[in-house]
């Protein structure tokens, strides 16, 4: 059964403004009166070559942030990509930045702090998906995000070949145990959610069998899985028959994605790809230029 939820999903859009405002407000962090180091080694005018390089297997993104960093201490930095996002590889130059050498110093920890953080957001994902390969099941991110990094970090997800999630508490109706208990269960929940807003997506968590059938009796289109282990689920799978699109969520690890996906679901929400992705290994390289 189909619904708002199968639908195809763009690349997150990720807002300039909101780019700029990122950089800005990390440079501010690191750089914050000046890069007192680099102004007493290096001469005001001196110019270099930064190479960025990939030091272990995976998936680059965020390019757009890490340039964004460098042209915000010089608007002049010449930059060339040497990668295409969002595919995997095992290791090769990355970004070459020729530049004021002092305005390379002060940007090398936050494009490298954006780049790899991404990155490894990516490279986490594309790990999960590659598990569930032939499965049908897709990766799901969640909202378990960086504050202030979200739309970045589900773009990266994207990247990494999984499937975007709700942005936030705006776009999606997620019926989770709390509001399920104020109103009264999780059925009186789903029917007063599609009452009053027919047209947003709906999805509603359960965490036993007997809440699948309220949810499925509801008239829920998609329903989650919370917690329930590989037997629970595939009877979940057998008494739903089609009438719902079902996700697992909860505790979920690389090594149990498979078994999970087996199972018959079409989603498997995973937090960890924002809340717990290690980062990329990235160098940076500074080449001084006649």
């Amino acid at each position: 059964m189909a619904d708002f939820h199968d639908r195809p999903r763009a690349a997150p859009a990720l807002d300039p403004d909101l780019l700029d405002a990122l950089v800005r407000r990390a440079l501010e962090e690191d750089v914050g009166g000046g890069d007192v180091t680099a102004e007493v080694t290096v001469p005001p005018d001196a110019r270099a070559l930064a190479r960025i390089r990939q030091k272990a297997p995976g998936v680059i993104y965020g390019l757009d942030l890490a340039e964004r960093t460098f042209r915000a201490l010089d608007s002049h930095a010449e930059i060339v990509r040497q990668v295409e996002e969002g595919i995997w590889r095992e290791d090769g130059p990355v970004l070459d930045v020729r530049g004021n050498a002092r305005a390379l110093l002060a940007a090398e920890r936050t494009a490298l702090n954006f780049l790899g953080r991404l990155s490894g957001v990516a490279t986490l994902t594309a790990r999960c998906v590659r598990e569930i390969e032939g499965t049908g099941a897709r990766i799901l991110d969640t909202r378990k995000t960086t504050p202030g990094l979200r739309m970045a970090e589900k773009a990266a997800v994207y990247f990494g070949g999984g499937t975007n999630h709700r942005t936030g508490l705006f776009d999606e109706i997620l019926i989770k145990e709390n509001h399920a208990a104020a109103a009264g269960g999780v059925g009186d929940a789903v029917r007063r959610a599609r009452e009053q807003r027919p047209d947003v997506p709906l999805e509603v968590e359960v965490r036993s069998l007997e809440e699948l059938e309220e949810a499925l009796e509801a008239g829920a289109p998609r329903i989650m899985l919370d917690n329930m282990d590989l037997a629970t689920m595939r009877e979940a799978v057998a008494r739903t028959a089609g009438r719902a699109s079902l996700e697992a969520s909860g505790g979920v690890t690389l090594e149990a994605l498979r078994k999970i996906a087996e199972t018959g679901v079409q989603f498997i929400s995973v937090g960890a790809l924002t809340h717990s992705a290690p980062a990329l290994d990235l160098s940076l390289l500074l080449e001084p230029l006649p």
